[in-house]
């Protein structure tokens, strides 16, 4: 991972298999998928770092782009919803909107992922949260910009 002090003003973390954007404006971390596939280790280490991020910059509204991911990855997903969100809900993160790719397989996959963690894991932060799916980066960046 490198940290990026210059270039884009925005870009706050770079991996080989995603970027760490916050949109300041409306104070949106952003993570945007740039393969097909992350990593389970490297997964981790993306979100550890957005929650760095959620603590400085006292974020509260977060966008997942995994537009470009094409490989599902259920103890990725069961890791992310259980330990991440709860970590990330008692920091602050409140809203979340994901962008998900075209591919119908990846989207019924997902579905059936979150099903079952939320059967799960009926206790999990992540009940609490406003989690929804947007069609575009762009639509969602809208969309929280409007939510106080």
């Amino acid at each position: 991972m490198t940290d990026l002090t210059e270039g884009v003003p925005s870009t706050r973390a770079t991996f080989k298999t995603a970027k760490v954007y916050l949109e300041a404006t409306s104070n949106v971390l952003i993570v945007e998928s740039l393969r097909s596939y992350i990593l389970n280790e490297e997964f981790k280490e993306v979100f550890d770092k957005v929650n760095e991020l959620i603590v400085t910059h006292r974020v509260t509204k977060f966008v997942f782009d995994k537009r470009k991911l094409k490989v599902f990855h259920q103890p990725s997903m069961e890791w992310y919803f259980t330990d991440w969100k709860d970590t990330a809900y008692e920091l602050g993160l409140r809203t979340i909107r994901k962008v998900l790719p075209k591919d119908i397989v990846f989207r019924q996959s997902v579905k059936i992922g979150i099903t079952k963690i939320k059967n799960e894991y009926p206790e999990a932060k992540f009940n609490l949260m406003d989690i929804q799916y947007s069609n575009t980066l762009e639509d969602a960046l809208k969309e929280l910009s409007q939510l106080s």
